[in-house]
């Protein structure tokens, strides 16, 4: 199915993401990051949490990586509209989840949630097009 063509609807595969200390700190010092809590354990609880948490680039790049791995190589990513809820700390598990709620144009808009046990740590809009004269 080409994605212009995605009905409404159409639910995208889970992932889960297991995410450790190395993959937070990693991910929060990709995204040039340096806040403490992302990576100092002690600095993070003088802040009232248990432990290093997930940054907001951190859960954008999954969350962007969710829906290029889902929309293929010849997608393009055109906007991105995202809420945090509650934390991911080392030892949760993100599941990424997704729904088609638009067709525009050639754009498809994805829903998309991302829950641990605690709850849902992200709420996003994600509209994906295909690269301009490429089609799926």
């Amino acid at each position: 199915m080409s994605l212009p063509t995605v009905p409404v609807g159409t639910e995208l595969p889970a992932l889960d993401l297991p995410l450790d200390r190395s993959t937070i700190v990693a991910t929060a010092l990709a995204s040039q990051d340096f806040e403490d809590v992302h990576h100092d354990p002690g600095a993070a609880e003088k802040r009232g949490t248990p432990d290093i948490f997930m940054s907001i680039n951190s859960t954008n790049g999954f969350v962007d990586r969710y829906i290029t791995d889902w929309a293929g190589p010849t997608a393009r990513i055109r906007r991105v509209a995202l809420r945090l809820g509650v934390p991911n700390f080392p030892g949760d598990i993100m599941r990424l989840t997704g729904t088609v709620t638009r067709v525009d144009a050639g754009a498809v808009t994805v829903e998309v949630l991302g829950r641990n046990a605690r709850g849902t740590h992200v709420t996003a809009e994600v509209t994906v097009a295909p690269y301009e004269g490429q089609t799926r």
